[in-house]
């Protein structure tokens, strides 16, 4: 429910303010306007949205932030805009502003851009004089200074506007395309075009395909940060096992790495252990961490670009796998060397999986392990009982990097220098399975790392974790 003053809702820190006091919250405020550098990555940013004004001549594009989500009541998730403005913008975490709008404007041998946004609280009893101590969303008592328009358009390096003017900004009768779903307000404002919004979609995920170096730098960054939290959590192990819900401990140990070293999480962390491995996206994370058992931690910090690291091990509790956890273990990790030796330039994107899956298909059947029973035909397909889902997505700004973009330009399509992928096999055989002997239910087994694709071959962004085995075991003895 909206109230007239502009706060949602009634709060424990509402109350009435005496005239006196808001007249003296009109008085005795300093000048701390800025003079603000570009940020770090707007030369990149603005190459990009000349690719948008480029492909979308004599056409107004709009690009909204999108807004806050509550949480509960009077309490909001942490912001983080839209991926596309991300980009086309070159925002940081910590700075972003809800609510903000990018809109190309045509101008016969172009786009002019503005960022409409939210300027400072004003403190000058005008229209919105109360806002600063009286907004709980947006002002700046409760969350904190906002940029002013001048600081704005400095760090961003185009012109900047108050929200307040995008209505009469896109009065005007220009054919438009909007991200829509994003911003109810906008959308609300823009007749909808479904078709040519669509291809703006997808348009702007394919833009995000190909990494230019600032963002495999940024991607670098937030592995680091990312294998820096795994070495973290492998150091807690022995502690989590004392715990009714070690995987709250685990979870918690890396979650603090991503809110030191970035802007916090690129998705809710899986710490899953024992037979909580069998699922694949466990994020109750409630259960124990038991000595013999095996924990998969499947993890990623986003970094204050907003760009993600996406890493799995599954470490052996007690430090040592079992001869069947081995046996297990072993086969994801022929699988995974077999899909990292597919990534090159040229290659088909389904060439890693392929590969992968065809070790884990060839492992299975060397056990008699076939779905269905030997006396059925061989079909690989069926191995996907164990297998599930596919072994490896574009990662960036998403860990799910791309997902709008055309499937001949990704699942179908071919790597290039610049992508940046997952490769992570796995084998899950859920503890009520009887289609596999007794000792592998409840065993989950997950290896992924992170790779730029190069001129002539990829890089391990994450080769700072072990992969192997033997070589989880001395990494793990190392620590105790």
């Amino acid at each position: 429910m909206e109230r007239q003053d502009g706060l949602r809702s009634v709060g424990s820190h509402d109350r009435a303010i005496p005239d006196a006091l808001a007249a003296c919250f009109r008085q005795g405020w300093a000048n701390t306007g800025l003079k603000l550098p570009p940020l770090p990555g707007a030369v990149y940013a603005a190459k990009r949205r000349a690719a948008v004004s480029e492909r979308f001549p004599n056409e107004r594009i709009v690009i909204p932030s999108g807004g806050l989500k509550a949480r509960s009541n009077d309490f909001d998730y942490t912001f983080r805009p839209h991926s596309a403005f991300i980009h086309l913008t070159a925002e940081q975490g910590t700075q972003a502003v809800p609510d903000s709008v990018l809109v190309f404007e045509p101008t016969g041998t172009g786009h002019s851009v503005t960022l409409f946004t939210r300027p400072r609280s004003p403190r000058d009893g005008g229209p919105n004089g109360t806002e600063f101590y009286r907004d709980r969303q947006y002002g700046e008592f409760w969350v904190g200074r906002h940029r002013t328009l001048s600081e704005t358009a400095d760090a961003f390096g185009i012109e900047a506007a108050a929200r307040g003017e995008l209505e009469r900004a896109l009065g005007a009768d220009v054919p438009t395309r909007v991200l829509r779903g994003e911003d109810a307000s906008v959308d609300a404002l823009v007749p909808p075009a479904p078709g040519p919004e669509a291809e703006l979609r997808t348009f702007l995920s394919e833009l995000r395909l190909v990494k230019d170096e600032w963002e495999i730098e940024q991607l670098r960054t937030a592995v680091e940060s990312t294998v820096a939290g795994f070495h973290d959590v492998a150091g807690e192990l022995r502690h989590a096992t004392g715990l009714a819900r070690g995987e709250r401990w685990i979870e918690g140990t890396f979650n603090r790495r991503a809110r030191l070293d970035g802007y916090g999480l690129g998705f809710e962390t899986i710490a899953a252990a024992g037979a909580h491995a069998c699922v694949l996206h466990w994020m109750r994370n409630d259960g124990p961490v038991r000595d013999g058992d095996l924990l998969l931690l499947d993890a990623g910090v986003e970094a204050d670009s907003f760009y993600t690291g996406d890493v799995t091990r599954t470490l052996p509790v007690s430090g040592r796998f079992t001869d069947v956890q081995r046996r297990v273990y072993d086969l994801v990790f022929a699988a995974q060397s077999a899909g990292i030796a597919a990534l090159r330039p040229g290659a088909r994107f389904s060439d890693f999986h392929n590969a992968a899956i065809r070790v884990i298909v060839e492992g299975l059947d060397s056990w008699g392990l076939r779905p269905g029973g030997t006396e059925l035909a061989h079909d690989s397909t069926l191995y996907g009982r164990y297998t599930v889902c596919g072994t490896g997505h574009m990662l960036g700004l998403d860990c799910h990097d791309c997902a709008s973009a055309r499937n001949e330009n990704y699942v179908n399509g071919t790597l290039e220098a610049g992508h940046v992928l997952t490769v992570e096999p796995g084998l899950y055989f859920q503890p009520d399975d009887l289609t596999v002997p007794e000792e592998l239910r409840g065993i989950g087994v997950r290896i992924e790392d992170d790779f730029l694709i190069t001129d002539d071959g990829s890089v391990c962004l994450s080769s700072g974790l072990p992969r192997s085995a033997d070589e989880v075991e001395a990494w793990m003895a190392s620590l105790r």
